[in-house]
């Protein structure tokens, strides 16, 4: 018999038991998983799991969903407190191109998957990829599941204080990658307008120079 790939053996990322998320899952008293079944495997994971759930009036139904698993990520805003400018990127995304965006090159704060780093070594690893900024001390402002219907992925929130001297580097992302990345040092308020006129429309950039406004290093 032939071995199932990212199952029985390896896939073309050397993973197996792709299959198995969730199986054990016992924290909630109120469902119960009945069975996984990998439906795609390409860079990233789909899966359609059937789960018993008890309503909120006692009764049990079964209901499946289909859940997309890219890993968990980190994304950070470098802010300038001396200029009050913050750095961004700008690149295209084919998702948001093929669901109405104009262009879809959207600005961004930097972000990156975590792939099996701990979220400070990632943002840090991202931060010099993408922005070409050696980063000192970062803060952690928050955790967020950006799409919770469908998506798996737990965002890493962060912030970080830079100056002309922690630039390291052109930046722009790995090449390797396909990733093709401009770099943009935004006066603050600028970013804030923005997200007011629409050229801001990444719900985790929104979500950041929001908080740096009301909370953080931009508040009052």
């Amino acid at each position: 018999m032939t071995g199932r790939p990212g199952i029985d053996t390896p896939d073309h990322r050397g993973r197996t038991h792709l299959d198995r998320a969730g199986r054990g899952l016992a924290r909630n008293p109120d469902v119960v998983v009945r069975d996984v079944e990998l439906t795609s495997q390409g860079w990233h994971v789909l899966r359609r799991t059937t789960f018993d759930y008890r309503r909120r009036d006692g009764r049990w139904e079964t209901q499946q969903r289909e859940t997309y698993d890219r890993g968990n990520g980190a994304v950070v805003l470098p802010y300038d407190p001396e200029r009050g400018c913050v750095l961004l990127t700008r690149q295209f995304r084919y998702p948001a191109y093929v669901n109405d965006h104009p262009d879809g090159m959207l600005v961004e704060a930097a972000a990156g998957l975590l792939d099996g780093d701990d979220p400070h070594t990632a943002i840090r690893r991202e931060s010099a990829e993408e922005l070409g900024v050696v980063l000192g001390p970062v803060t952690h402002v928050l955790d967020a599941y950006m799409s919770p219907g469908s998506v798996t992925e737990r965002l890493h929130f962060f912030t970080a204080p830079y100056g002309p001297a922690d630039r390291s580097g052109t930046g722009g992302g790995l090449e390797e990658d396909g990733e093709d990345i401009e770099v943009l040092e935004v006066p603050f308020t600028e970013g804030l307008a923005m997200i007011r006129d629409g050229r801001i429309v990444d719900g985790k950039t929104i979500l950041l120079l929001h908080w740096a406004a009301l909370s953080g290093p931009f508040a009052g």
